[in-house]
C-alpha cells in the first residue's frame, strides 16, 4: 500500500498568518517547507505516517527549490496553483489515501470532487 499523499498549497498555508510575508513570499516560502521537514516521518492529525508530502508553488515563490523530505512542485508560470494542486490529485492521489492543505473554497470543492480530503492550514502551520 502507497503512503499516503499530503498537497500543500503553499500560498494558502503561508498567507493564513499575517507576519508579514507579503515583503519577501519566496522566503517565507522556504522557511515554510523547512519548517514541514518531519512531516513525511510525524505525519498530521488523521494522518499516519510515512507520508509522501508535496508542497505547491506560485508566483514568486516558484523557485524554491524541495528539500531532503519535502518536494516542492511550481506550478506553470501561465496559471495558479490551485490547478496543479487538482492535477497533483488527479494523477498522484486517484489510488492512495489524499490530503490537500488549504482554506480555499473553491479548490476545497474541486479536491473533493475527486475523493481528496481537506485539512485547514493550521494542520501543518507550525506555531
Amino acid at each position: 500500500m502507497s503512503a499516503p499523499l499530503l498537497i500543500i498549497d503553499a500560498a494558502n498555508v503561508v498567507g493564513s498568518v499575517p507576519d508579514g510575508w507579503w515583503r519577501d513570499r519566496f522566503g517565507a516560502t522556504e522557511r515554510l517547507r523547512d519548517k514541514l521537514a518531519s512531516l513525511p516521518v510525524s505525519g498530521v492529525p488523521g494522518v499516519e505516517p510515512p507520508v509522501d508530502v508535496v508542497m505547491v508553488v506560485e508566483g514568486k515563490a516558484r523557485d524554491v527549490p524541495s528539500s531532503d523530505t519535502i518536494r516542492v512542485i511550481p506550478a506553470p508560470a501561465s496559471g495558479d496553483g490551485d490547478d496543479a494542486i487538482v492535477e497533483l490529485v488527479r494523477t498522484e492521489g486517484a489510488d492512495r489515501s489524499c490530503y490537500v492543505v488549504t482554506a480555499d473554497r473553491g479548490l476545497k470543492a474541486r479536491v473533493t470532487e475527486l475523493g481528496a480530503s481537506v485539512l485547514g492550514p493550521s494542520t501543518v502551520r507550525p506555531s
